[in-house]
């Protein structure tokens, strides 16, 4: 089962065998590959997107170390103390503001004594970076269309502190990727997003809109920059 290199790194030190363990966003399923990869007993994955689950779903399908669970994370329908690992892979920089802070309070809730949290993202971007202009129009055009950014970049720090607060305790920070490869293919599915947003805008303003992120993605082809970094923290006992 392929792992992605950042997955395999931010789990290289994290003892997984015979744990179970969430997915907290689920995505495509990377995470969850990568717990069962390194000896998972059980992976709940949990996504609130439909065609995200259509994919997990697909992707795993017969494995019964996998638990598909369609639901939000302010709302994870699990027992308290019943998960021994959690996983954030990319997930905060795609969350409104307003969730990150109850979502951590449930992924705190559903770990057990001893548990470990592994929470993967991205940090922001220079403001000269190409790449960040892309997200600045993607911004704007989700800002414009539902009133809140489409994303997020939170410091390490950030996250660390974010956790720390609901009792978690450091462990390590580092790198996983550095710097951070965008691809064409990365840029096209970011002006994707640009052109769903602008549907729900007038039509001058939502083409002005997609535009720009075409010409940035065209201009940008692919780009190297920025930080992906892993945060563990362990609950205590």
């Amino acid at each position: 089962m392929e792992v992605p290199d950042s997955v395999a790194a931010a789990l290289a030190d994290r003892d997984v065998a015979d744990k179970t363990c969430l997915e907290a966003g689920a995505g495509v399923g990377n995470a969850t590959a990568g717990l069962l990869d390194a000896g998972a007993d059980h992976v709940y994955a949990i996504t609130d997107r439909a065609d995200h689950a259509d994919g997990v779903r697909e992707r795993f399908a017969g494995d019964d170390r996998v638990e598909l669970i369609e639901a939000d994370l302010r709302d994870v329908p699990l027992p308290d103390d019943s998960v021994e690992v959690v996983t954030a892979h990319a997930l905060f920089n795609v969350l409104p503001n307003d969730a990150a802070a109850p979502i951590a309070a449930e992924l705190t809730r559903v770990a057990a004594p001893g548990a470990t949290l592994v929470v993967d993202d991205y940090e922001p971007m220079p403001p000269e970076s190409p790449v960040r202009r892309l997200f600045a129009v993607e911004n704007a055009a989700a800002e414009l269309a539902n009133a809140r950014p489409a994303l997020t970049f939170y410091p390490a720090d950030g996250l660390r502190r974010l956790f720390g607060g609901r009792g978690w305790e450091h462990d390590r920070t580092r790198a996983i990727l550095e710097p951070a490869p965008w691809t064409e293919s990365h840029l096209t599915a970011h002006t994707a997003e640009v052109r769903g947003h602008a549907e729900s805008l007038p039509d001058a303003l939502g083409q002005q809109l997609i535009t720009e992120a075409e010409r940035l993605a065209k201009t940008t082809g692919e780009s190297d920059e920025g930080r992906m970094y892993s945060v563990a923290m362990e609950l205590p006992e």
